[in-house]
């Protein structure tokens, strides 16, 4: 995924899963973390005596003659002037720079736009683009993670997120910020989308966002990235609303979210995965700082995480595991050599947890704990022990895929007889192998295990060991080989059973005995690795819970940041999204604008 831009996605779309998933979030939870400045070699703030109008960079705490602790003379409970927007921004800025600790380089330009023409002007591109072989494989890779069905599209999945959830964002090529606003003569807006993006800007003015280190290679990659630079934003608009709590005098949200849509609109594993950062990375950033104050901040985003696992467990120092492939397949099955990294894309911990959780979420099967009810399922990500002020927390750590050490998934097309000039086209077969590395056998044989509680809650049948795996309908219809060596978990899938023993020849696994064909009497293969729970049949498709999941909630956000460059292409994302008139560029949850 590559990024151009700071999106932020507005508050009230993650709160429809904090009710609907698992009962409503308690009033009031307790900010995670202390409010309080960090002692260390940061500048004191301004004395508001010290602050006067063309003092320069200098002061922190006073922008353009703005004291920290000035209180506004204005609501917005009829909009905001030109005039009342540009003190707005003045007092937010200084109030950043406070609990930073450290000043604004230059200013900051800040901008509005109506929903409907943000939609309007993003919608004339879409996150499509014009380069169909990229939608195919990136189709796969959202297929392969049980977010997209084998009917849908995931490059319409990912715009019906993007559309309607987004309320601000910060592009680093212009130097500004765009916020998203009700339609109206005056525009009203939420001081914490504000606040939020001011920090983008200043990470901009201190690290210039636009290196290449702050663009993820991969799916996880990316994700990694943002969980600091999101995290530190996020935890930065975390002390702001204790404050503004406290004994700051602040503007009240708007009562409208902006018209961004209904949970009928978003597609909640794509929603979920890209919130991540947004949830692990405020808490990740503020560890940080407890333990180390801003300083270990500004080397984390000198060095940002390069796996969604340091950032969900906190641990800077997690090792991963490189992944052996060799492609191997045969019957006219051929990678992507110029999509992802050498046709591969890495999904990462956070998307596989995302994986298993949405299972419970969309379709109510209880994988990633078969003993339990689907709301306790659900609940398993919508109500962590930690709790965030100015959003929804989530969890995104779980048995079935914390052992997580690296992987690679390598989507496949077979286009039979078609010539070179319709290798792209998109009425051939597709499928794709998908190599995991675990930390140990235990941890991938949890994984295994949880991987074919899903596969046969969608195929209704139990999974025979050593034999390919069939879902005749639904979804995720087609078949699946799935293999444990080791520390080592291989998916094969195709869209018959024949195609997966084309695409790993070299797998100890056959058809299953219902099968015909000429594959029907390959070797059984048992190198013994996978042991008597194998199966892991219990689908744990608790229909009967008496729990009705009503997709309503309350407040949660994720601004869904992230960038690209103009004609790049976003790994496991989508391309980039044009907003006629309003950027030159900008990329699905994309945080920064390349040059």
């Amino acid at each position: 995924m590559r990024r151009v831009l700071t999106l932020s996605v507005i508050v009230a779309v993650i709160a429809l899963l904090s009710i609907g998933a698992g009962g409503a979030v308690a009033a009031g939870p307790a900010v995670a973390g202390s409010t309080a400045a960090i002692p260390g070699d940061a500048p004191a703030s301004a004395t508001a005596t010290e602050c006067d109008a063309g003092d320069g960079t200098d002061l922190v705490g006073c922008w353009n003659g703005t004291h920290y602790e000035e209180e506004l003379a204005f609501n917005q409970t009829d909009g905001l002037t030109e005039a009342e927007l540009e003190e707005l921004t003045h007092l937010t800025m200084a109030r950043v720079e406070h609990v930073r600790e450290r000043p604004f380089r230059e200013d900051v330009p800040v901008e509005t736009v109506t929903r409907s023409a943000f939609m309007n002007d993003s919608a004339s591109a879409g996150a499509g683009g014009s380069d169909p072989e990229f939608h195919r494989w990136n189709d796969q890779v959202w297929k392969a993670l049980f977010v997209v069905g084998e009917d849908e599209n995931a490059s319409d999945a990912i715009d019906s997120v993007y559309g309607g959830a987004v309320s601000g964002f910060y592009s680093p090529a212009d130097d500004r910020i765009v916020l998203v606003v009700p339609e109206g003569e005056d525009p009203q807006i939420n001081p914490s989308t504000l606040a939020h993006e001011l920090v983008h800007a200043m990470q901009d003015q201190y690290h210039d966002l636009t290196r290449p280190r702050y663009v993820g290679t991969t799916q996880d990659a990316d994700l990694a990235v943002d969980g600091i630079v999101e995290g530190e934003a996020v935890h930065i608009e975390e002390v702001y609303d204790a404050r503004c709590a406290g004994n700051w005098s602040c503007l009240a949200a708007p009562d409208s979210g902006g018209g961004g849509g209904s949970a009928a609109d978003y597609n909640f594993g794509i929603l979920q995965t890209v919130l991540q950062p947004y949830a692990d990375g405020a808490l990740y950033a503020e560890t940080l700082v407890d333990e180390e104050g801003w300083s270990a901040v500004n080397e984390t985003m000198n060095r940002p995480p390069n796996a969604t696992s340091e950032v969900i467990h906190r641990n800077p120092d997690y090792e991963t595991t490189e992944v052996t492939f060799e492609d191997t397949a045969t019957g006219g099955w051929e990678t992507y050599p110029n999509q992802g990294v050498n046709g591969s894309e890495t999904a990462g911990e956070a998307s596989m947890f995302v994986m298993f959780w949405y299972q419970s979420y969309e379709y109510r099967h209880a994988v990633l704990d078969p003993d339990a009810t689907i709301r306790d399922n659900i609940q398993i990500h919508t109500q962590p022990d930690e709790r965030l002020r100015t959003r929804a927390n989530y969890n995104y750590a779980h048995e079935a895929t914390d052992g997580w050490a690296g992987d690679e998934l390598y989507p496949y097309r077979n286009d039979g007889n078609a010539d070179g000039d319709d290798a792209s086209a998109t009425d051939g077969e597709d499928g794709y192998v998908w190599v995991t590395e675990w930390q140990t056998p235990a941890d991938a044989t949890e994984f295994r295990e949880a991987y074919l509680r899903m596969l046969t809650a969608h195929g209704g049948d139990d999974h025979a060991a050593g034999e390919v795996y069939e879902i005749a309908d639904g979804d995720f219809r087609g078949a699946y080989g799935v293999e444990r060596n080791g520390t080592t978990v291989t998916i094969a899938h195709a869209p018959e059973p024949a195609d997966v023993l084309d695409l790993r020849p070299e797998a100890d696994l056959e058809l299953s005995s219902t099968d015909d064909g000429d594959d029907a009497n390959r070797t059984d293969g048992d190198d013994g690795t996978d042991g008597d729970d194998a199966d892991g049949t219990n689908d744990g498709t608790d229909s009967d819970d008496g729990d009705d999941i009503d997709p309503d909630g309350d407040d949660a956000d994720g601004s869904a940041g992230s960038d690209a460059a103009t004609g790049d292409d976003v790994p496991g994302f989508g391309p980039l999204v044009a907003l006629v008139g309003i950027l030159a560029t900008v990329a699905l949850f994309v945080r920064r604008v390349r040059p």
